[in-house]
């Protein structure tokens, strides 16, 4: 039987290939990796040498660049620097002119100067010439006429004064009988203008309230739906309400103040209740009505407590309380009157009169202006019927009849009344005066001392009362200055109203003083 092969012999065989295909293929891929790893070396070595190519180029590229910039700046510099410099010389150059200017002003004011005091001293001699020959002049006219200067001057001011006084009563004589033929057509033109001018001021002062709103919306509440809420107040109160513009304010219209008032009083019962519908406003009408009877009844009645006078008929209390709500050009009617009661019983007593009449006819004397709104005739023919309708005495009635002097004192307490009536008026603060009024009454008391010939400066003080002008010396000499300050004081008088008198008080190194009265 033959044998086959070894199976040792062909494993070996076999380990002996693998190994020696093993060996060929490592000795093939270490030449590949070899010839690769060869190539990578030279592409890096060209990269590298390519960067530097570059770089180089960017580098001379950013010089070049560089050194244009470097020189476009310094061309601008020195562009700039030029510019300066050439400003610089045309500044110097100006201010050279300029200062050339100014040497040839001050050399040319010198020589004014120079003239000038060459003027003055020519003056000065002619000015001692001239005194020279005036004395000189003088002196013989005083021998020629046998009479000093100053007997002349008193002589000639006497015969001007003469003269002037002749004049001055023929021209007032001429004057008079002029106003006498047209002072009936001017009173009324002048009464007309005045009216035109001050009666609507007048009016809303003493005719308006103003109700303030919390808001705007609440005009439309009033108002109401068809205007049924401010027909409703208007008819109940008797007033006007104007709903205008205004911010967050209603305003009341009307003649009567009482009226005024319980509409005033209800509207703002009415604001505060938020509910306005007509049986609501008719609601707080009847309230504000009794409130205010009630208010007038108060007040008529403390009057009457204050001055201490009983005894009256409880329509004229009310009718006093009324004066509560009247006012006299800013002034209360009803305070008005218990100051007149007050001051015409003071006088009353230092005079040894009826005290007691005296402050009841003070008390009354302005009773009718509580219906003069209601009744045709002046305050005083009504105060007449009212006082006669409830049963005062005729002295009373007298006595407050002749107050503003309509009818005939017929009593000394009626004098007294007028008199009390008067000093309530006048006295400082009773009565509103404007403050344009004022300032303008200032302007013009100044005004009049300024325009008169010598007066430097004036200052009217003491609220308008005093005027006190101070007078150039070289222009106003010591005689002079009550002359002039006669002068101001007529002029006052006749181009400026004031109450009262103004001192005139003029100042110099002496001081003379006149009143304008």
């Amino acid at each position: 039987m033959g044998m086959g092969p070894n199976p040792m012999v062909s494993v070996l065989i076999g380990v002996i290939v693998a190994i020696v295909a093993f060996i060929a293929g490592y000795i093939v891929r270490k030449s590949s990796a070899e010839k690769a790893i060869g190539s990578a070396e030279q592409q890096a070595k060209n990269i590298v040498l390519d960067a530097e190519s570059k770089s180089e180029t960017i580098k001379k590229e950013i010089e070049i660049e560089a050194k244009e910039e470097a020189h476009k700046m310094r061309s601008e510099v020195e562009k700039e620097v030029r510019d300066r410099r050439s400003e610089v010389q045309r500044q110097e150059k100006r201010l050279l002119q300029k200062e050339e200017s100014v040497d040839r002003k001050l050399e040319s004011i010198e020589r004014k100067e120079e003239r000038i005091i060459q003027k003055e001293h020519q003056i000065d001699e002619k000015r001692a010439e001239v005194d020279a020959l005036i004395d000189k002049r003088v002196a013989e006219l005083e021998k020629i006429s046998g009479y000093t200067a100053d007997e002349a001057k008193k002589l000639l001011l006497q015969e001007v004064e003469k003269d002037v006084r002749h004049d001055a009563s023929q021209m007032i004589k001429q004057i008079e009988q002029e106003a006498h033929e047209e002072a009936d057509n001017r009173a009324k033109e002048i009464i007309t203008g005045a009216i035109q001018r001050c009666a609507a001021d007048h009016v809303a002062e003493t005719t308006l309230s103003v109700v303030n709103l919390p808001n705007d919306d609440m005009k439309g509440r009033i108002i109401g739906r068809e205007g049924r809420n401010i027909r409703s107040i208007e008819t109940m109160t008797g007033v006007d309400l104007i709903i205008d513009d205004t911010p967050e304010a209603v305003i009341i219209s009307g003649f009567d103040p009482v009226r005024r008032e319980i509409a005033r009083i209800a509207l703002e019962k009415l604001i505060v209740d938020g509910r306005i519908h007509p049986a609501k406003i008719e609601e707080m009408v009847d309230k504000a009505r009794k409130e205010v009877a009630r208010t007038i009844k108060e007040e008529g009645e403390q009057a009457t407590f204050e001055t201490d006078i009983h005894n009256l008929h409880p329509e004229l209390v009310k009718l006093l309380g009324r004066l509560h709500y009247r006012t006299s050009y800013g002034q209360n009617v009803l305070k008005h009157s218990i100051e007149v009661s007050h001051l015409a019983g003071l006088m009353a007593g230092e005079l040894g009169l009826d005290i007691k009449l005296a402050k009841r006819a003070g008390l009354l004397h302005d009773i009718g202006k509580a219906l003069d709104h209601e009744y045709e005739g002046t305050h005083v023919d009504i105060g007449i019927q009212v006082l006669k309708k409830y049963k005062e005495s005729q002295a009373v009635i007298d006595a407050m009849a002749a107050h503003h002097g309509d009818y005939e004192a017929k009593t000394p307490e009626a004098v007294l009344i007028a008199a009390a009536d008067a000093l309530s008026a006048a006295r400082p603060g009773a009565r509103r005066e404007t403050l344009d009024v004022y300032i303008k009454r200032l302007e013009q008391l100044e005004e009049i001392a300024n325009s008169t010939e010598g007066v430097e400066n004036s200052y009217a003080i003491q609220a308008g009362r005093e005027i006190r002008i101070i007078v150039n010396p070289e222009e106003v000499k010591d005689d002079d200055m009550a002359l002039l300050a006669r002068d101001v004081s007529k002029k006052i008088e006749n181009e400026l109203d004031y109450p009262g008198q103004i001192k005139v008080n003029v100042v110099r190194e002496t001081k003379a003083v006149d009143y304008a009265k």
